[in-house]
């Protein structure tokens, strides 16, 4: 399966090269996870319809679409930059022609990281490394304070984590590793494709 065939089934556009680098060096460039990521990733990690899960740096909304789509899990995607977010917004469109149901779980916000507001339905949050670790532990810290209002199970879902989040979930944070998704073929000459699901509330 190629990543035309994916942004056709799913009625998106997010195929394409990433123009523009943000100016701020805490935010690193947007590029979408390959759809093949995904497809390893969700083999061996369960989403429920149940669950509400909040990509950070969504960009145009990929991995949004994608969990709505064959899992009909609720999806929040959070973007900072203007353009990003306006596309995101018409891949929504696009797509909840087609999938009515999606109007209700597919929700994007134009704000930085750190600034949103963590719903206590929230329990999934995804990371493409999507800025620098200062931004990170706010938005973990965020998370924490959530946690602390709403009682629950937590995940954090890393792709091609780094190694300034992994030290600082293992030496700051209570939140333990749990799962370690391996991309086959590309791990091996790049030992940074893989997903790292950290838990928290066992």
């Amino acid at each position: 399966m190629n990543e035309q065939y994916y942004d056709a089934v799913l009625h998106i556009k997010t195929v394409g090269e990433q123009k523009g680098f943000n100016k701020s060096l805490h935010y690193h460039r947007y590029e979408p996870t390959p759809y093949c990521a995904l497809e390893t990733l969700f083999t061996q990690y369960d989403l429920k319809s149940s669950d509400r899960v909040v990509d950070f740096g969504c960009g145009k909304g990929r991995l949004n679409f994608y969990i709505h789509h064959f899992y009909r899990a609720s999806v929040v995607g959070i973007e900072m930059n203007e353009t990003f977010y306006k596309e995101a917004m018409e891949n929504r469109g696009r797509y909840i022609k087609r999938e009515k149901k999606g109007k209700d779980k597919i929700h994007f916000q134009c704000c930085l990281a750190q600034e949103y507001e963590i719903d206590p339905r929230d329990n999934k949050f995804y990371f493409f490394n999507p800025f620098s670790v200062q931004v990170f532990m706010n938005v973990i810290n965020n998370i924490l304070f959530s946690v602390e209002q709403t009682e629950r199970e937590i995940d954090l879902i890393l792709y091609y984590p780094s190694e300034d989040y992994i030290y600082f979930l293992d030496h700051q944070t209570s939140f333990e590793l749990k799962e370690e998704v391996i991309l086959p073929g590309l791990y091996e000459r790049n030992l940074n494709e893989r997903f790292l699901v950290y838990r928290l509330g066992e």
